[in-house]
């Protein structure tokens, strides 16, 4: 192992498909990083990102990734920091060849790009039927037919060992979350998988840090209740953490938003069912003992968590096509603008019978009224004084659902007076989503580098 008082600054990028780039600039210009890590894969990602390289094979990976590449390269190479991000969702090696044609049209002839393979899953679940899916109980024949993907969350160990080729860029697929983080710290400090109070300490790191400016104020602000400052300034977060585990989260000097022990406590436990068995592909990791002390207004202490072994399987991630969302809305206000919404949304149910509409499904919320919490009683009775009616419905077929909209859209004419911005919001394919349990021999990662 490394020196133990070594520090590594892990930035980040991004902690969704779709994120802001410019507080990611921030970080590079201002902090100095070593590493920059981008999360991007929410769990249907890879099954939308799969779908769309069965029509173009170039496709697959991040849309923004283009975008992001441009925006950082520049300052990774002039800053000697290093990227690892999942961007490569359904097309790793796709990715790490876009990245490496961007990064050589700005100048940059000895970039290394790594790929991180081996997450897709999907042939090797349709030998398997008899596994059960976790969240329907139900065997994975069931859905078999519908398959859109199976993809493995694989471990740190992959960014590991993909950055131990000197790649300047790594990309992956399917990789846990906190794994991107942990993958980093475990290259960079030497610490091996079954050293687990490092490896507890590399993941509350990920953890904390994978959505981006959420520890940081974002998701946090309740205006009266939970005040964020400089709320549109929002800074996204950086690491500290010390090759003997020791572990602070901080921001920008002086920079907006907030970080603190309550935005720590509430990402600590953002997503996680069991606060003493939070499953990762790296450790089980236990929040039991953790602890934020207040360095100053931007830096945290994190102390306390620990880990047990990790589970002898992969959690796979199953997407499948589950039929079409038709869906419209429109608006009425003035007197009775309540009542003549709830006419509407039986107007359009009872026309799209009538002229063959199939659905299993029906949604009809009255925005702002009962698209939360149903028809359940209201703080007032009044009644407002507009509202916005949107009604949906699950099809098997795209016709129906397309149908549904039309309906709506048609209000304009054809329905009680005073109908205002009626849209077809068209038709829309379902990916749902649930997981199986597989064992890790089941899984082969693998490393494939493009570039110098």
């Amino acid at each position: 192992m490394k020196d133990p008082r070594t520090r590594l600054r892990v930035g980040v990028g991004a902690g969704m498909a779709d994120d802001r780039v410019g507080p990611a600039i921030a970080l590079l210009e201002q902090c100095e990083l070593d590493y920059l890590v981008c999360e991007c894969l929410a769990e249907r990602t890879i099954a939308r990102e799969t779908l769309a390289r069965q029509h173009d094979d170039k496709l697959g990976f991040n849309p923004m990734l283009a975008e992001r590449m441009r925006s950082f390269l520049p300052l990774c190479r002039e800053k000697g920091v290093r990227l690892v991000s999942n961007m490569g969702a359904a097309n790793p090696v796709g990715a790490a060849q876009a990245a490496l044609a961007i990064g050589r049209s700005l100048g940059w002839q000895d970039l290394k790009c790594a790929a991180i393979v081996g997450d897709d899953v999907a042939d090797r679940l349709r030998g398997h039927p008899e596994l059960q899916l976790r969240e329907r109980k139900l065997p994975l024949e069931e859905i078999l037919p519908r398959l859109a993907s199976a993809n493995a969350y694989l471990g740190a160990d992959t960014v590991r060992d993909a950055l131990a080729t000197g790649a300047h860029v790594v990309l992956s697929g399917r990789v846990a979350d906190p794994s991107l983080f942990l993958g980093v710290a475990m290259h960079h400090h030497g610490w091996a998988h079954d050293d687990l109070p490092r490896m507890a300490a590399g993941t509350i790191m990920g953890h904390l840090l994978e959505c981006s400016a959420q520890v940081t104020g974002g998701y946090f602000a309740d205006p009266g209740r939970k005040e964020v400052p400089r709320l549109a300034e929002l800074p996204y977060p950086y690491a500290d953490i010390y090759g003997d585990g020791e572990l602070h989260i901080a921001k920008p000097d002086g920079s907006g938003g907030r970080l603190d022990r309550m935005t720590c406590t509430e990402q600590a436990l953002y997503e996680i069912h069991d606060p003493r068995a939070y499953i990762t592909p790296d450790c089980v990791l236990s929040l039991d003992g953790l602890s934020f002390e207040e360095l100053t207004p931007d830096r945290v202490a994190v102390r306390g968590a620990n880990a047990r072994a990790r589970t002898d399987t992969y959690k796979v991630v199953v997407g499948y096509a589950d039929g079409w969302i038709g869906a419209g809305e429109v608006a009425y206000a003035g007197l009775n603008a309540v009542a003549r919404a709830q006419l509407a949304a039986r107007i359009v149910q009872e026309r799209f019978r009538l002229d063959g509409g199939t659905a299993t499904e029906f949604q009809v919320d009255l925005i702002g009224m009962s698209s939360l919490h149903g028809d359940r009683p209201r703080a007032s009775s009044e009644d407002p004084y507009e509202v916005r009616l949107r009604i949906a419905a699950r099809c098997p077929d795209k016709k129906s659902a397309h149908l549904l909209g039309d309906h709506v859209r048609q209000l304009n004419m054809q329905g009680p007076y005073g109908a205002g911005g009626p849209v077809n919001l068209g038709a829309k394919e379902v990916i749902a989503v649930d997981s199986v349990l597989i064992p890790r021999n089941w899984v082969t990662p693998q490393v494939i580098t493009v570039g110098a």
